[in-house]
């Protein structure tokens, strides 16, 4: 088949994961092989994949696939969170457009329209996943309201209760008005803003109702606040005992401005003097300190807002307006009535609902809350201890450790319908009966109100008997999200509903690693840690790799708002997978944020066509082999010295000794060469080093590859290739392949199959041992390099035309070096002849490599002032690179702390860059 001009991503990304999927590559079953086992961060259902996704999606893939080439049973659980705050409001603004009002349907009418929503664009986020190429297990998706999934969470949740560790109680809690529901600490979002601090005057009463000025020409006490709209929740003034300007204060009466309520003035050190004018309003329905406060004080609670955030009956005035309008109008009020002494801006940091972005209110609410210090300790050992390697540990290990060490109570409930709703049920007394069904909850009510098991079912109707049942009312708030995907990694195997005889969970679980973002340490990973080590007694996953944030080019972070946030299909449907997971991983650093550039995608198409112009080249030479031996490049270097051998009787027969020296000295440098780099890569790998192990395995394809193995093997013009050369040459391409399949899957399975026929499939193709490097032949190649590079170099400058050729005369200590790779560089450079000389060679271009010279003789006149200007400029610039060694190794604080091996890797750039000096001197010397 006649291969296009340029790789064409869409003709074969299509066709190869459909393949795949049809012969279940990706699907798993328990079987005697080791298991290889990641469960994907559940998205949320709402969504669609951007660019923090595909970086996290692309990274999991790359394990996957490199585990099942290397003979573990791979296993990659692919699912969605039903994500209770988002998708309750997107499902209530689609009922908001066709008309209906939520608050009109019964939780089990809004819940059929939910799921209507989750099947309609549930399956969007799926469909991004496999046009990534992402080799997960479509077998077990898994979302976290399927029916064996809600029932596990609230089986948790019932046993915790009974353990004592889930309890319900007020508390201030993070209130969201926008979403009305309760927020966890962590689901709430710091940001630094410039606010307005308000000073506003409170007149002061003594206990008769006489007007008292505390402060000289004041009317009354000061007060500063950034939030004059909760003044109507006020119910005490604070000052601090020690601050001699209230002391006259005591059993005193402030008057609060507007609605005048009369309230006490208390003392006590949690208020700083020093801090605005010394004086604090509290407010224990708004504040977690004045909370705090008001219990100690005995404050009365006074809440002025309604749960959407507009001001409630209790705060008197603007009753019904936006909390944010009202401060404006009260304001106003405040002025026109001489309440307002001044404001002035002041640096706050304020809370927004990371699921809706409002800010955040305070609020006193009966919650349900997991204790956490009992949860958090083996989570921390297990992390602490080395039991979970976290990556880049040095990054990440102090904040997980910090989250744990100071981690408070997590409220579980929310306000909503979406969601598992909680296991509880209250009798007409308000008791609580925690359970997983009705049922259940009903017995307990009659064993409590001493019932036998008969009387349960007993009708409360039947004459002569009194009723033996009570309505019972089952709570209406759902668990936390959280609550449920931090059962994901066992849960996705019914290690929760299903415990016993589960093939899934004994052979799955514990899984390989968590790959996941940075953001949601203490969200997700902290916790999944948590209920592993509580429910299974073994840590989740033995690794965590957090992935950087994904920032635009200008250090945003990509939102839709900035509209900076790239549509992932749309660049796929231009660059194709394989140039969208390389642009993205080819920047990406474990833990590091992503500067996402198009640019990296284009350089990720643009090395495709590299791979597609090599397999072109490749299959060109297809119908010219021989096994002509002259077509080979051969290394004769043996022979001068086993030619002496056989005089000396040491050996027989010259013939024999041949046919064992008869190889390509450019096939084994690429062999040992891919070797080598094969090693390098592995060790990558287990340090999760994936950016860098791409950038690796990119510079052995682009430039050892194509740039040198290619043109070094490359027959001359209607030339034949030696049959031996052109079959390695084939199977270092799929090798190549293989090594660089888990990163860029599809071009990869298409460029291997078109080598040349096969039966089996890359993608299972399994990894063989990596074999022993010789260092000696790796030293050769880059010598051939380094000189090659050199004197085509030269023959530029001199104006020599490619195909002019040249006669190149070598002065080294070691010809041998030379002779071993003198047949490949000869043709490189171009040169009819290759003598070795111990003398200067007249009229000749001189280039000096460390150590050694090489003179180029040609037809063409030397230029001596260009060439001794460019010896000039190396001398300048060796001896400055000399300084610059000879300094770090003359500081002996370097000397003494760094590696051995760092400091002998000085040494020796010193000693070469002072042989490179000493041989441009001399070359000087002779022009």
């Amino acid at each position: 088949m006649e291969l296009s001009k340029n790789y064409i991503p869409a003709q074969t990304e299509e066709k190869w994961y459909k393949h795949w999927i049809s012969k279940r590559y990706f699907n798993s079953t328990p079987d005697e092989r080791p298991s290889y086992t990641v469960v994907i961060p559940p998205p949320n259902v709402t969504g669609v994949l951007h660019m923090g996704h595909t970086l996290n999606e692309t990274v999991q893939d790359i394990l996957v696939r490199k585990a099942r080439m290397s003979g573990f049973n791979a296993c990659w659980v692919p699912g969605s969170d039903h994500a209770s705050i988002a998708t309750e409001a997107k499902v209530v603004q689609m009922l908001k457009e066709k008309g209906i009002d939520k608050t009109t349907l019964s939780r089990e009418e809004f819940l059929e329209y939910a799921f209507e929503w989750k099947d309609k664009y549930g399956g969007i986020i799926y469909n991004q996943i496999a046009k990534l190429g992402c080799s997960v297990d479509w077998d077990r998706v898994t979302f976290t309201m399927d029916d064996h999934y809600y029932k596990a969470v609230i089986k948790v949740f019932v046993d915790l209760y009974q353990k004592g560790l889930v309890y319900r109680g007020a508390r201030m809690i993070n209130w969201d008005p926008a979403a009305k529901t309760a927020l966890s600490d962590e689901e709430v979002e710091f940001k630094d803003i410039v606010g307005k601090l308000y000073y506003i005057d409170y007149k002061i009463e003594d206990e008769n109702g006489n007007a008292i000025a505390p402060l000289p020409g004041r009317g009354g006490i000061t007060i500063a606040t950034q939030r004059p709209e909760t003044i109507m929740g006020d119910t005490a003034i604070c000052v601090n005992p020690s601050d001699e300007r209230y002391g006259l204060l005591k059993g005193k009466f402030a008057i609060v401005p507007l609605i005048n309520r009369r309230i006490p003035i208390i003392y006590d050190e949690y208020v700083d003097p020093s801090f605005g004018t010394g004086a604090l309003k509290v407010t224990p329905a708004h504040d977690i300190n004045d909370y705090n406060l008001g219990l100690k004080h005995n404050l009365e609670v006074v809440d002025t807002l309604n749960e959407d955030g507009t001001l409630s009956e209790a705060a008197q005035i603007y009753v019904g307006v936006e909390r944010f309008a009202a401060r404006k109008k009260i304001i106003v009020e405040l002025k026109e009535k001489g309440y307002l002494i001044k404001e002035e801006e002041y640096p706050s940091r304020l809370g927004y609902s990371q699921r809706s972005g409002a800010v955040v209110e305070p609020r006193i609410s009966t919650q349900w809350f997991l204790k956490m210090k009992e949860m958090a300790g083996p989570a921390l050992r297990a992390v602490v201890n080395g039991d979970i390697n976290i990556h880049p540990g040095e990054k990440f290990l102090a904040t997980y450790k910090y989250w744990l060490e100071n981690v408070k109570d997590w409220c579980i409930s929310r306000q909503l319908w979406w969601g598992q709703q909680i296991p509880a049920w209250y009798d007409e007394k308000g008791n609580v009966f925690v359970a997983e069904t009705e049922e259940e909850a009903r017995r307990q009510w009659a064993m409590v109100n001493g019932q036998s098991e008969a009387d349960i079912h007993h009708s409360p109707f039947t004459v002569g008997n009194p009723p033996r049942t009570t309505q019972l009312t089952r709570d209406v708030d759902v668990l936390d999200t959280w609550f449920s995907s931090w059962l994901w990694p066992m849960e996705v195997f019914k290690g929760i509903s299903k415990p016993e005889n589960n093939k899934d969970i004994n052979y799955y679980y514990p899984t390989s690693v968590l790959v996941t973002g940075q953001d949601i340490i203490f969200f997700w990973v902290s916790r999944m840690i948590m209920a592993g080590m509580h429910y299974k007694d073994v840590k989740p996953f033995s690794d965590v790799y957090f992935t950087g944030m994904v920032r635009d080019k200008q250090g945003r972070k990509m939102s839709k708002s900035l509209g900076n946030s790239p549509d992932l299909l749309e660049l796929i449907d231009k660059y194709g997978a394989d140039a969208v997971r390389f642009g993205i991983m080819i920047s990406s650093p474990a833990g590091n944020d992503l500067l996402f550039d198009e640019a990296s995608l284009e350089q990720g198409r643009n090395f495709n066509n590299k791979l597609w112009n090599a397999l072109k080249l490749v299959k060109m030479w297809e119908d010219r082999t021989s096994i002509d031996d002259t077509t080979l490049e051969i290394d004769d270097s043996w022979r001068l010295t086993d030619e002496t051998k056989v005089q000396n009787g040491e050996i027989e027969d010259l013939a024999e000794t041949e046919k064992s020296h008869r190889h390509n000295i450019a096939v084994d440098w690429f062999e040992n060469r891919l070797n080598k780099v094969r090693g390098e890569v592995e060790i990558m790998y287990s340090q999760f080093k994936l950016s860098e192990a791409l950038k690796t395995i990119y510079s052995l394809i682009w430039d050892d590859f194509c740039s040198w193995y290619l043109e070094w093997v490359k027959p001359g013009f209607e030339q034949p290739i030696h049959e031996e050369v052109y079959h390695k040459t084939v199977w270092f391409f799929e090798e190549l392949m293989q090594l660089l399949h888990p990163f860029m899957p599809f071009i990869t399975e298409e460029i291997y199959h078109r080598l040349r026929e096969k039966e089996n499939d890359l993608c299972v193709r399994q990894f063989d041992i990596i074999k022993d490097t010789d260092a000696n032949i790796l030293a050769n190649g880059e010598l051939l390099k380094k000189v090659i590079t050199a004197l085509r170099d030269a023959r530029n400058k001199n104006g020599l035309k490619p195909k002019e050729t040249i006669k190149l005369h070598i002065q080294s200590e070691n010809n041998q070096v030379y002779r071993n790779i003198g047949s490949i560089l000869a043709k490189q450079v171009t040169a009819e002849t290759i003598t070795y000389t111990s003398d200067a060679v007249a009229n000749a271009t001189v280039v000096a490599i460390e150590k050694d010279k090489f003179y180029i003789e040609s037809n063409k006149q030397v230029d001596t002032e260009s060439l001794k200007a460019e010896l000039l400029k190396d001398l300048e610039h060796q001896k400055g690179f000399l300084q610059s060694v000879l300094k770090k190794l003359g500081n002996e604080r370097f000397v003494a702390n760094a590696k051995a091996e760092v400091v002998e890797l000085e040494k020796k750039k010193q000693a070469d860059a002072e042989a490179r000096i000493k041989t441009i001197e001399e070359s000087l010397g002779n022009i």
